[in-house]
This record gives structure tokens, C-alpha cells and sequence, in this order.
């Protein structure tokens, strides 16, 4: 199109996000108004898709970081024939794809935005694959605002981009001043942005994005900059093309107040239709499958006393071999996560992320959107830094695994600030999640091969330390099941642990059958879903379920067993729930285990008073 076109378009796209948001009720439309040219040229002369195959491999990827001017890109949705009249009107109502901020119901949108600062670094997740895979060439856009521009999570991906030469990303800042509250940190300092993108490697373009020759030519000099990111920046103006609301202070988030007459201003409506090229890569509608084959697990020896990280890293190297869609990203401690194995054996699929915990998950995030099978490591304890873009994973429907390692107060002398002691807690909040918790070698091997394929965010935890094999190599380890460990008809306690607990719940047993008081013992390495039939029948069996975990209290193991009981059915007579309740400091694996109440001593001590209290 040419820039007149593209100015009729522009407005078109303007009137479009006005009326939607008032037949909605609400929305952001003054935020849409200042981004419409810029879309309208992209929409039109630079992007690359085919909607009838939103799976075609050479799809242009459009993330709208800026989630909240969702008017605006179902709007550029109805101007290329994607949706209808019909159903663009039921923006923001039960049911309908087009909801207040973009998500996958949508077909042609990868990922959900709206929590702000999530978009570039999803992005160059994308880009990376596309860079180094060597995947069918596809560009992507990412729109965002100046407000976000504060966000950290902002600049890991700026950084990373940079360092990594990603020129397949460009970055387009709507300069629009105002944020929800008033203006924004910089305002209309397009060289503000400029200098600070610069400074870590990318190429940038400042124009009035309001000029249509400008907005265009900036598209194709990022197209054509080799080797660099391009930043386009933006100067706007919110609300755009209506004078009551244009570049004004408290109308964000808001409908127009007099939607007919700012139509009117815009020229009223439109019915430009544009047809978006297609990739110019065959039309092949989807990769070729990955290659499949049997995964040659590692194995170990009853007995043997293997770390669950070893474990771990030696089976995602198998599962590397035997699946070429899995890629391995981690966050600067390979060697420490065990993900080193995979990296030697799979160097192209080994993603670095560095120490930004946020851009390694939204890596993951943007390659599973690919269709590739992402496995993410790091400490426990850092992936609270990404808790955003996990809960933000979920909403966009991705499905990819998540390994912590070095959890709990098992790790020793380093300290608290190495513990993972929340993130059972959080991973079971995330919804759809899958949590899983292994306490040996073979165990982990199985598990680490159960979530190859399983929808939504899985997490694995991991374990520093060696824990004896306690289980053969040809088991099997079904998700949402467990195992019993000890049990005999005169069980008089349930013990239920996971991970480094199940060995000193066993230690505890063997202890407490030479006193002639037989306990169960169970271990729970699916803590979600959790094995709901294995935990009523202890219940029922020995009225007393006492877990053990090397987790804070709370969300945890025992939150999990208690859940089970909570919608009515018989219920244990006693639930005691052993965790750390106390603030670590540095000490020995043993003596952490000891100072929290966690060990095979306080274990036994605790059922002994138990039976002493109940079984009278």
C-alpha cells in the first residue's frame, strides 16, 4: 500500500478499537489510537503470515507486548479477513476468543500478553530458535509500550538479543508519553530509549510515528540491518486523531465518552480489507515431525548412592538423542544443574541464558510455541525471580518442563539464599501445572522421560546430594501415583515423604519396627496431581498420616496430602506435618536436616508421640 492507503487504514484501525471498546463497555482504546499507524503499515506492506495456516513454519511471529491495546490488533484480525463483524463485537464478553488481552484461543496469537515486559523476551526465545536451528526464516515484531520499558524483565532480552546478534527481532516502542496514571519516566525522549538500546547492541530508529513514509521506511531498514536488533522508536500521541482524548492525561483504560462523534472526527468508518502476504518459504503447513525413537534411559544400581541431578542430566542427554525437538536452556549453572551432559551432546539445541532467570523461561515460552520441547534448569530457589512469566505460561496455554535443583536445607553450608523452599508452593499454584518430586536415580530417569509430551508448565525438583538407589532401573513410575515403601496390616502411622525425606522416612521405620510400632511409608514423587486412592487407603488403614518435607510449611507436601481430604471424604484422624518451620543458617546437610525437625531422629520422635497421644 501506499502511504495514503495506509493513512485510510490507519483510521480504520482507529475507529475499529473506539467502537469495539464501547460496545465492550470497556478496554483500551486511547492506547491502540497511537500505535494505528504503526500497524497499519506493518500489517500491510511488512508482515509475513497466512492466517488460513497459522502453523506454517515461515509465519512472521506479532507479539503484542502491549497486550492491553488487544482493540487494536483485533482490529488489524477484521481488516485481514481473520474474523468477522460478528464476532469482533463480542470482544470482551463470556466466551469469546477476543478477550481483554490476547491469548492462544486465538489461533493466530503464540502467546498471552498483558502482564507487562513479558513480549520481547518471549520474542528473542523465538528468534534464538529460529537462529540457531536453522528453522524455515520468519521475522518477529514485537509491540510495546514505553511504560514497560522500565520493566528488568525488558532488559535481560535487550541484552540478550544483542549479545546474540538476533536481527531476525525488531522492537517497536510506542512513545506515547502517557502510562495509566499519568506520564511515563522518559515521556517523548525518543533518545532516551535510543541510547540505553544502543548501549547494548542494537540498531535503532527514531521517527514521528504518526508519519507514514517514516513508520515505512523504518520497517524496511530493520528488515535489511544485519547482525543487530532494531529498536523503532516511536514517537505517538494516545488517542490519536480524536482531540477530547489525544495525548491527555486519565482517559487510559477507558472507553471514549462520546464514541459516535469521535468516529465522526476520524472520518468514520471504513472497509479497507487487506490481503497479508504469505511466507515466502513453501507452503508446508507444519515442520517436519521430529525425530522419535526409544530413549536409552540410564541406569543404576540398587544400592548406589546417585545425586537426582546426575540423574537428571544424563537422562535429558538420552531424551536429546532420541527427540530432536528437545532443547536444553539454563541459567548459567549447567554444571551444578547437570544440564553440562546435554550440552555436550546436543551443543546446537543448548540455550545459555545467563543470569536472568526471567528471559530463560520466556525463552522456553516462545520456542515451545514453535512446537519445539523446551526443558528449563536452574536452582530451585532463582525460580521465583521468573513466578510471572510461569503463571503468565500458563495462561498462554505452553507446555514445556521446569527442573530446580539444589532444593531444600539438604544442600548444607551454602546457606538459605540457596535454598529452594518455596517453589513446591509455587509451582503447584500455576495452573494446569504438574509437580514431581523424585528421591533417586532411576526414579528421576523415569519421570524426567514421563514429561516429554505432557501438557502445561511441568516442574521437576532435584536434589544436590547423593540419596541411595532405592528403586530398579525397569520400574515404572505413573504421574499422580506413588509408591509404599514399608506396610504391613499393623501399620499404625502413614509416613509420607518425597525426595531426600523418603530415605529418612525409611531410616525412621527400620527404627521404629525394632520398638515394635510399624509404620507405612510413602512416597508421594507426584505432589500433582497427588495419588489421592494411595493416600485414603493409609488413612483408612492407620487413621495417621505424619508428611515430611524438605519444604516450608506452607503449599507444600503436607498442603497437598491435606487437600485430598478437604471436599468431605473420611478423613485421617491425625495429620502432622513435619517441614521447615526455621530459618536455616549455614550447617551441614545432616545438621540442616536435624535443626528443622526433618530427620530420621525427629521423624521416629515424632510418630513415637504420636502413638503415645492417639493410640492409647
Amino acid at each position: 500500500m501506499n502511504s495514503e492507503q495506509l493513512t485510510e487504514l490507519a483510521q480504520q484501525l482507529r475507529v475499529d478499537s473506539v467502537r469495539v471498546a464501547d460496545a465492550a463497555g470497556s478496554g483500551h482504546p486511547t492506547s491502540s489510537m497511537s500505535a494505528a499507524d504503526l500497524m497499519a503499515a506493518l500489517l500491510a506492506n511488512h508482515l509475513r503470515y497466512d492466517f488460513d495456516h497459522p502453523g506454517h513454519p515461515g509465519n512472521d511471529r506479532l507479539i503484542f507486548s502491549k497486550g492491553h491495546a488487544s482493540p487494536l490488533l483485533y482490529s488489524m484480525y477484521l481488516a485481514a479477513g481473520a474474523i468477522d463483524e460478528e464476532e469482533f463485537l463480542t470482544y470482551r464478553t463470556l466466551g469469546s476468543r477476543l478477550e481483554g488481552h490476547p491469548t492462544p484461543r486465538l489461533p493466530w496469537v503464540d502467546v498471552a500478553t498483558g502482564s507487562l515486559g513479558q513480549g520481547l523476551p518471549v520474542g528473542v526465545g523465538m528468534a534464538l530458535a529460529g537462529q540457531r536451528l536453522g528453522h524455515t526464516p520468519y521475522h518477529v515484531w514485537v509491540l510495546s509500550g514505553d511504560s514497560e520499558m522500565a520493566e528488568g524483565s525488558v532488559w535481560e532480552a535487550v541484552e540478550h538479543a544483542g549479545d546474540q546478534h538476533l536481527d531476525s527481532v525488531t522492537l517497536v516502542v510506542d512513545v506515547n508519553r502517557l502510562g495509566q496514571r499519568g506520564p511515563t519516566r522518559h515521556q517523548r525522549d525518543l533518545d532516551a530509549y535510543g541510547r540505553r538500546l544502543r548501549a547494548f547492541g542494537w540498531h535503532t530508529v527514531e521517527i514521528d510515528g504518526h508519519d507514514m513514509d517514516a513508520v515505512d521506511a523504518a520497517f524496511n531498514e530493520a528488515k535489511s540491518t544485519p547482525r543487530q536488533p532494531t529498536a523503532i522508536i516511536a514517537g505517538t500521541r494516545k488517542g490519536r486523531g480524536v482531540h477530547s482524548v489525544e495525548d491527555r492525561e486519565g482517559m487510559h483504560g477507558k472507553p471514549l465518552p462520546d464514541a459516535a462523534s469521535a468516529i465522526e472526527e476520524l472520518g468514520g468508518r471504513r472497509s479497507v480489507r487487506v490481503q497479508v502476504a504469505r511466507p515466502a518459504a513453501p507452503d508446508t503447513a507444519a515442520r517436519t515431525a521430529p525425530r522419535t525413537g526409544p530413549v536409552q534411559l540410564p541406569r543404576y544400581d540398587v544400592g548406589d548412592e546417585v545425586a537426582t541431578r546426575d540423574a537428571y542430566g544424563r537422562t535429558l542427554a538420552a531424551l536429546g538423542t532420541a527427540r530432536e525437538d528437545v532443547v536444553a536452556l539454563d541459567g548459567e549453572v549447567s554444571d551444578s544443574t547437570r544440564v553440562e551432559f546435554f550440552a555436550k551432546e546436543h551443543p546446537e539445541r543448548f540455550f545459555e541464558c545467563y543470569i536472568a532467570e526471567q528471559q530463560l523461561v520466556a525463552a522456553a515460552v516462545g520456542m515451545q510455541a514453535l512446537g519445539l520441547a523446551p526443558y528449563v534448569s536452574t536452582f530451585a530457589a532463582f525460580l521465583t525471580r521468573a513466578h510471572d512469566f510461569l503463571r503468565m505460561a500458563a495462561v498462554s496455554r505452553a507446555s514445556f518442563t521446569v527442573v530446580g535443583s539444589h532444593a531444600g536445607v539438604a544442600i548444607g553450608q551454602d546457606g538459605p539464599s540457596q535454598m529452594g523452599l518455596e517453589d513446591l508452593a509455587m509451582f503447584r499454584a500455576v495452573h494446569g501445572s504438574t509437580v514431581l518430586h523424585p528421591c533417586d536415580a532411576n526414579q528421576t530417569a523415569r519421570l524426567v522421560e514421563a514429561t516429554y509430551g505432557l501438557s502445561g508448565v511441568r516442574y521437576l525438583r532435584t536434589l544436590r546430594g547423593k540419596t541411595p538407589v532405592v528403586y530398579g532401573p525397569d520400574e515404572q513410575f505413573p504421574i499422580g501415583g506413588s509408591r509404599t515403601l514399608r506396610r504391613s496390616d499393623g501399620d499404625r502411622v502413614t509416613l509420607i515423604g518425597a525426595g531426600t525425606t523418603v530415605h529418612e522416612c525409611l531410616a525412621a521405620a527400620d527404627a521404629l519396627a525394632g520398638e515394635g510400632i510399624p509404620v507405612r511409608v510413602i512416597d508421594l514423587y507426584s505432589v500433582k496431581p497427588a495419588d489421592e486412592a494411595a493416600l485414603q487407603a493409609a488413612a483408612d488403614d492407620t487413621g495417621c498420616l505424619i508428611t515430611v518435607e524438605d519444604h516450608h510449611p506452607e503449599g507444600g507436601i503436607g498442603d497437598a496430602v491435606a487437600e485430598v481430604f478437604s471436599d468431605g471424604r473420611p478423613a485421617p484422624r491425625r495429620l502432622v506435618r513435619l517441614a521447615v518451620g526455621n530459618q536455616p543458617g549455614s550447617a551441614t546437610s545432616g545438621e540442616q536436616l536435624r535443626s528443622a525437625g526433618i530427620d530420621a531422629e525427629s521423624v521416629a520422635a515424632a510418630v513415637r508421640l504420636l502413638t503415645e497421644r492417639v493410640m492409647v
